[in-house]
């Protein structure tokens, strides 16, 4: 069994005990039953207790809370949303895609207030997000993000800066152009999950560690079967992200994609006087293959990226949370944006599995009559989607008709990805696709044509 400590660096430095919780031992019965330990499922459990503490819940983690995409990923709770504004308007229209952003920013916000108000420590800090553009090719990309806000109202979000205005903050190289926005949080996210964990357990809620489930009966008597036994109640949620493409019901709702990060070890001062970055933005370019950066509140840079390629079949494998060549080119990444780190040592590297949808589009579900519900499909933007899909779950579950009961997330049907082998052609085409592009971008300095079938195949 894998230790988890050994999973990323977050769990190994998380303030807490990982000593296994209790698995289940025998059958039982909740009024909620919740598939993962990870921030969709605490999310849920902790919205469904604020709205009712007499709930009876019970979640099921086949490792322990935190182990999977929750204590894995870059540290980033901002407002971002896997389709953009763009698309949201072009698919669900205007009126849509506001909601989503005022839903995502409120996101953000209700993360920081339970921290607060439970005493959450994972270092909430709204330190806001620097998307750049590195190099002429990548600033049309800046100015459509910025002309879709303006035309739906919503340019407020965003701060334009030059090159030299981004100098200001941070040194990076190549750069040409920055967007700033400010409402995004820097956290320690292993810390943000298993302090979730305590908030829910001291509110009634019970979780069963080292207990996997194995089959989901849906219907008139919902349950999940487990090899301890089984767990009945009025509604199952299905909160499991990426590993819910291991069941039969969701194999073709979202495939596994693999996000890797590598960390370097404490820098020094005189390299941060060089480098800048004192207030710890998230950073990110605008990269076709996906680059996400943070500054450790001790003073380490983490950069995290795509690159593994998808295995056939959907295939989760723990030996697939480390990729020698995408980890080395991420290594590679942080001198060539960062001339003052030659010669660092990196400590830990680490990756892990995040589900993508067909249409990129999450999905919050609740079908009553099946005693079903389900949050999945983040494509890499859940730290505060899934707090989202928690109080919307929530709403939903508990019959409440909101404001967020109306986005266009609930109850989404996305088209099913195609059967294999088509499946594993197709997206490592999208895959390599991505990064030809990125080199080409970065060789002619001209934007890609948006014509070809890759751009379109990739198009969110």
């Amino acid at each position: 069994m894998t230790d988890p400590r050994s999973v990323s660096f977050w769990m190994d430095t998380a303030n807490d005990d990982l000593t296994p919780r209790p698995a289940l031992d025998g059958s039982t019965t909740a009024d909620v039953a919740i598939l993962g330990a990870g921030f969709t499922g605490l999310w849920t459990a902790q919205a469904l207790l604020e709205r009712d503490p007499s709930l009876r819940i019970v979640i099921l983690e086949k490792e322990i809370a935190g182990f999977g995409a929750s204590g894995r990923n870059g540290g980033w709770c901002y407002p971002g949303f896997p389709v953009t504004l763009g698309m949201l308007r072009d698919r669900f229209g205007p009126d849509a895609a506001r909601a989503v952003t005022a839903a995502m920013h409120g996101a953000v916000d209700d993360v920081a207030r339970v921290c607060e108000t439970e005493g959450i420590d994972c270092g909430f800090t709204m330190s806001g997000l620097i998307r750049l553009a590195r190099g002429s090719a990548q600033l049309p990309g800046l100015a459509a993000t910025v002309a879709t806000a303006r035309g739906l109202g919503l340019d407020h979000h965003y701060v334009e800066l030059s090159p030299a205005e981004v100098a200001e903050r941070v040194r990076v190289t190549g750069v040409t152009g920055g967007l700033f926005m400010p409402h995004g949080a820097v956290i320690h996210p292993a810390n943000l999950a298993r302090g979730l964990a305590r908030v829910v357990e001291r509110r009634g809620a019970v979780i069963h560690e080292h207990t996997p489930v194995t089959a989901v009966v849906s219907g008139a008597a919902p349950r999940f079967v487990t090899p301890h036994g089984d767990v009945s109640a009025h509604t199952l949620v299905l909160a499991g992200e990426a590993w819910l493409t291991q069941l039969p019901q969701l194999r073709r709702a979202m495939i596994p994609v693999y996000s890797l990060i590598v960390l370097t070890e404490p820098i020094s001062d005189d390299r941060w006087a060089e480098i800048g970055w004192e207030n710890r933005e998230l950073l990110a370019s605008s990269r076709w293959s996906v680059d996400y950066l943070q500054r450790t509140a001790d003073g380490r840079v983490l950069f995290g990226g795509r690159g593994a390629p998808y295995r056939f079949g959907s295939r989760l494998e723990p030996e697939m949370d480390r990729h020698g060549p995408t980890h080395a080119a991420l290594r590679r990444m942080v001198t060539e944006w960062f001339p003052a780190l030659a010669g660092v040592r990196f400590t830990h590297a680490w990756g892990g599995p995040l589900g993508m949808p067909r249409d990129w589009m999450p999905t919050m579900r609740y079908d009553a009559a099946q005693g079903l519900a389900g949050a999945w499909g983040y494509t890499g933007q859940g730290v505060a989607t899934a707090n989202l899909s928690g109080r919307v779950l929530a709403d939903l579950i508990t019959g409440r008709i909101t404001g967020l009961t109306a986005l266009p997330t609930v109850n989404h049907h996305g088209k099913a990805w195609e059967p294999e082998p088509l499946r594993w052609a197709g997206i490592r085409y999208v895959q390599e696709g991505f990064g030809a592009l990125d080199r080409r971008m970065e060789q002619t300095g001209k934007p890609p044509s948006g014509r070809s079938l890759v751009e379109r195949l990739g198009r969110h």
